[in-house]
């Protein structure tokens, strides 16, 4: 009996080979043949290349224990990305951020890959707010915690409040920029969603300018819905700052609208992909006012 069983080890390592072997020479296939393949695999390796980098930034973060300044240690590990997907990202208005003081960014959002956009031109000391959901994303989660992310629970009103309120001194206090994404959500439907009012209550509770930022849109390379991914080119374009000296919690309505409608005028004329996308974004784009 033993030696039968014996017997039988040989062919289920063969079978496991084999089938190893045929895994590696069916992705190669799948990459080459098939657009929805490489979509996915090169997801994969994006989402899984950022918590292999921020297991590697865990230890040199901690050093310094919880830290705005550590967003540069990061930053610094994640700016070659662009280059593994030949991603080409362009920054101009950069000249636009204020030197000296606190401010508060607000950007377009469009999928994961904003993160590329967002570490060419982020600014030194600046943080982005993030949902808390993302606390709880393994390595990158603590990364992100060490590296001062302010993680707000966007679900429950008070907390959120709360949290806000507190950002606000620190922005004064402990010269911090904040950036945040208005929309609340990604959208990748080629266009801008109406903005939620956050950021602007904090940048007129704080007094401090809006930092509007905008990122072109991914349609030439990217496209969650047709599971395209290829190289291709992101403008990003630092607007004026906004002043918000004297304005009060009324004003925050009319400062959204303001805000929103000059980013949007700027999505539309750098989001030209020879594709017909402009035409897209004039049917699309101008839909939605101002929320909460």
């Amino acid at each position: 009996m033993e030696v039968a069983r014996m017997e039988l080890w040989p062919g289920v390592w063969t079978v496991l080979l084999l089938l190893l072997l045929l895994l590696l020479l069916l992705l190669p296939a799948l990459w080459f043949c098939s657009p929805s393949a490489k979509y996915f695999f090169k997801m994969a390796f994006y989402n899984g290349w950022i918590l292999f980098l921020a297991v590697l930034a865990i230890p040199v973060c901690a050093v310094r224990g919880r830290n705005v300044e550590n967003m540069k240690i990061l930053r610094l590990m994640l700016l070659h990305i662009k280059y593994l997907y030949g991603i080409r990202v362009e920054v101009r208005g950069a000249h636009h951020f204020p030197p000296s003081q606190p401010y508060v960014v607000v950007s377009n959002h469009q999928s994961s890959l904003d993160l590329l956009g967002m570490m060419e031109v982020l600014p030194g000391r600046c943080v982005p707010i993030a949902k808390r959901e993302l606390l709880w994303a393994g390595s990158a989660g603590l990364a992100c915690w060490l590296a001062g992310v302010i993680f707000i629970d966007r679900k429950r009103t008070g907390d959120a409040i709360s949290v806000m309120s507190e950002v606000a001194q620190t922005l004064l206090t402990q010269d911090v920029r904040v950036w945040v994404f208005p929309e609340g959500t990604r959208n990748h439907n080629g266009s801008m969603l109406p903005f939620k009012r956050g950021a602007f209550h904090l940048a007129v509770q704080a007094q401090v300018p809006i930092v509007p930022i905008v990122m072109s849109s991914y349609q030439d390379f990217y496209c969650k819905k047709e599971r395209r991914f290829t190289s291709g080119r992101c403008q990003v374009r630092v607007l004026p700052p906004v002043p918000t000296e004297g304005l009060t919690p009324d004003d925050v309505p009319a400062l959204a609208d303001r805000v929103r409608h000059s980013m949007l005028t700027v999505f539309r004329e750098i989001s030209t992909d020879g594709r017909g996308s402009g035409d897209y974004l004039k049917k699309s784009g101008g839909v939605g006012e101002a929320r909460l």
